[in-house]
């Protein structure tokens, strides 16, 4: 008997060949495996698994009911927002998550023309500076003793996926005067609410 390479699994074509899997195959077989890997490292359901925000660092917190719906909506527009900043800059990157798509879709990177639009450019860094300054504005009146302003605490938690879950009360309490600052700042919610999980623990 013919020795060889053992033969591969899965359907064929009458001549024999390996039918490829379609894109929908391959992307339900993605979305399995990082269902998988969720339910392993956070400790959740499959069901939970699909919750899209276990897929950052400040989602996580949403998750987990650290912080609010307003101040996570809050959070990811900021990431937003310094992440076209710094395409429009020329600056590498600072968030590990891929905001590439969006900024192909809005002609900031990726794009044929090397020249930003100037009026997108300026529009872009006065939205950076807004936020920038808001979140300083947050570091002058944050609650109590500060050891990590909420500036820092937003930006790495936000820009650079820094792992939050097991951070101090504190810590929690000043990132979300930070978010709350956001949200003023943003208009999105109501940032005085008295339930919000930062404002419960202060």
């Amino acid at each position: 008997m013919a020795r060889g390479r053992k033969r591969k699994a899965g359907q064929r074509h009458p001549s024999g060949k390996l039918v490829q899997p379609g894109i929908g195959e391959l992307q339900r077989e993605a979305l399995a495996t990082v269902i998988e890997a969720r339910q392993r490292h956070y400790g959740v359901t499959a069901k939970q698994a699909k919750d899209k925000r276990l897929g950052t660092a400040l989602g996580r917190l949403a998750f987990a009911g650290k912080i609010a719906a307003d101040q996570y909506a809050a959070g990811e527009l900021y990431g937003e927002i310094m992440a076209r900043n710094r395409a429009v800059m020329g600056l590498p990157m600072d968030q590990p998550r891929s905001v590439t798509g969006l900024l192909i879709n809005e002609g900031i990177f990726g794009g044929s023309a090397p020249d930003h639009d100037p009026a997108l450019v300026e529009k872009v860094r006065r939205r950076a500076a807004a936020a920038m300054m808001m979140l300083r504005t947050a570091d002058e009146d944050a609650p109590g003793a500060v050891d990590r302003k909420p500036s820092v605490l937003v930006h790495a938690v936000v820009c650079y996926e820094a792992e939050a879950a097991n951070w101090s009360a504190a810590d929690i309490i000043n990132l979300g005067h930070g978010l709350d600052a956001l949200c003023r700042l943003f208009r999105i919610g109501d940032s005085s609410r008295s339930d919000s999980p930062a404002n419960q623990e202060r």
